[in-house]
């Protein structure tokens, strides 16, 4: 069973979106990277847009400067992304047993990041809803103590002649 963090590890954001890179995808499944790509070359109607897409080479060329060590040999071709809807197609073009127990675990880890996304979202929330209640009342504070630190004003001293009763 592949632990959920060799997946996470795994799971790239690019173009605004969670994917999988072809070649971590085919590691997973235990096949070369050239058989997964053909499998979807087969069936390639499977995969809109919105599933798969390639990397351009300034993409492609961002991912590698991420890896001191590169494992990406001499490819022919830039890399394909796989979305989350991309990877359970592959469910269906590539239906060995470890190919369906892999998918269940990254759909399982896709799920599990997503309801943490949420909860950080929802306390980011409260967070700038708690800013801006609290700046209130620490700007009343702050006020209050800028009077207490600043030095009083000097009375102006009057000029001329005081009258009866003013010492």
């Amino acid at each position: 069973m592949v632990p959920e963090e060799i997946i996470e590890k795994a799971i790239y954001l690019i173009r605004g979106q969670k994917v999988m890179l072809d070649k971590d995808l085919a590691n997973l499944y235990g096949v070369k990277t050239k058989v997964l790509i053909q499998a979807i070359k087969r069936n390639l109607d499977r995969f809109p847009g919105d599933f798969m897409f390639q990397l351009d080479e300034k993409e492609t060329e961002i991912l590698r400067s991420q890896f001191v060590t590169s494992s990406w040999g001499g490819r022919r071709y830039l890399p394909y992304a796989f979305t989350e809807h991309g990877i359970l197609m592959l469910s269906s073009v590539l239906n060995s047993p470890q190919a369906i127990q892999v998918n269940i675990r990254i759909m399982r880890t896709f799920s599990r990041l997503k309801r943490m996304l949420f909860k950080y979202e929802g306390l980011r929330k409260r967070i700038v809803e708690m800013e801006g209640k609290y700046d209130k009342q620490f700007r009343v504070v702050f006020d209050a103590l800028r009077k207490i630190i600043e030095p009083p004003l000097k009375p102006k001293r009057k000029i001329g002649f005081l009258r009866e009763g003013e010492a």
